[in-house]
């Protein structure tokens, strides 16, 4: 249902349930157990999430929706499956390392929430992304109408969610849905560049920098500034950033 791999700096999760990597409450479950081991190592910089399958995620279980409506437990299960999403992405939203979603299909509903829930998005030219539970009545509850909105704009969130409208990679990242948009055939190699990148960074100070940026979102605190000095600080007195220090200004020295 859901592999996971920690390699080289980065750990990927895999999202492998043929045939629309649907979403349910064994696979949250799943997902936090891999996110609790992952929590616990500190051989990685950034977590990189993708598919296995043609399309990344299609969303919710339809089948597990339908099974609890033919129970008479519909609208208690649906509801309390709502909250169990919201606290899954809002746990990815929260690592302190820099996690990238790599979108190479279809990212529907729950299935885009979870890209939202993420630092950075990738997406495939050809791929679709959007929010479309509207159409059935319902509303992104898994955080997509915070995230989307705190991305794009008000207006933007308006457009995509209350339209149903679903969107390909180009007009993603024209909307600020995603960082980076390939044609598919290259997708790949072009999410490893970009995660590499992030991964052979000093780990330290990426986290702390995350925090940083995390900071700056709050406009009544200057919370921000009294981090950047902290952990500022911290580095300065971290073995392994004076020596990247000391090497970069030798080089300076000689160039």
């Amino acid at each position: 249902m859901i592999q996971s791999e920690v390699s080289n700096r980065v750990a990927t999760i895999i999202l492998n349930r043929p045939p629309a990597n649907a979403i349910n409450r064994q696979w949250t479950d799943q997902f936090h157990t891999i996110l609790d081991e992952l929590e616990g190592r500190q051989d990685w910089n950034i977590l990189h999430i993708r598919s296995a399958l043609r399309l990344f995620s299609a969303g919710a279980d339809i089948k597990e929706m339908q099974s609890a409506f033919d129970a008479g437990q519909g609208v208690e299960s649906l509801v309390s499956a709502v909250r169990d999403y919201q606290k899954l992405f809002a746990r990815i939203e929260g690592l302190s390392r820099i996690t990238l979603a790599e979108i190479g299909g279809a990212a529907l509903g729950g299935g885009f929430e979870l890209a939202l829930s993420c630092d950075l998005r990738i997406v495939a030219d050809e791929a679709r992304v959007g929010l479309p539970e509207i159409r059935i009545g319902l509303l992104p509850g898994a955080g997509g109408t915070q995230r989307l909105t705190r991305l794009c704009g008000r207006a933007t969130a308006i457009r995509i969610i209350t339209g149903a409208e679903m969107v390909d990679g180009c007009t993603a990242v024209e909307l600020g849905l995603a960082q980076w948009h390939f044609p598919s055939a290259s997708l790949r190699t072009e999410a490893d560049k970009i995660v590499r990148r992030h991964a052979d960074q000093n780990g330290l100070a990426g986290r702390l920098a995350k925090g940083c940026i995390n900071a700056a979102l709050d406009t009544t605190s200057t919370r921000g500034f009294d981090l950047e000095y902290e952990g500022s600080k911290t580095l300065l007195e971290n073995t392994e950033s004076q020596a990247l220090i000391k090497k970069f200004l030798a080089a300076k020295a000689t160039s």
